[in-house]
């Protein structure tokens, strides 16, 4: 069986027109909107290993278009780095049961 396990890949332009590549880890849609947990890409491993982790961006709608926003509540960021941390865990414990 040959199952294509490919990152779901993006890419975001900062202000200074500069192209950052991520993959999306997860999406949470809650009461507080839509939110993306992004992971840089990096060509070198060595950058990777030196990297702070992954960004949490909020989706927002801008002129009819959805674009993407790093979300500044500190408050927000915390319960939202929760439960991206609570689903990763289910992710990692459901792989690991299924390879038993």
């Amino acid at each position: 069986m040959n199952e294509d396990f490919s990152a779901d890949l993006l890419t975001l332009v900062d202000e200074d027109g500069q192209e950052h590549e991520f993959e999306i880890l997860d999406v949470i849609e809650n009461d507080d909107g839509v939110f993306y947990a992004l992971l840089p890409t990096f060509e070198d491993p060595q950058e990777e290993l030196d990297s702070e982790g992954y960004y949490i961006f909020e989706a927002i709608d801008e002129d009819g278009e959805q674009q993407l926003a790093e979300v500044e509540d500190e408050e927000l960021i915390n319960r939202l780095s929760a439960e991206f941390e609570r689903r990763f865990d289910e992710m990692f414990e459901e792989g690991e049961d299924s390879e038993e």
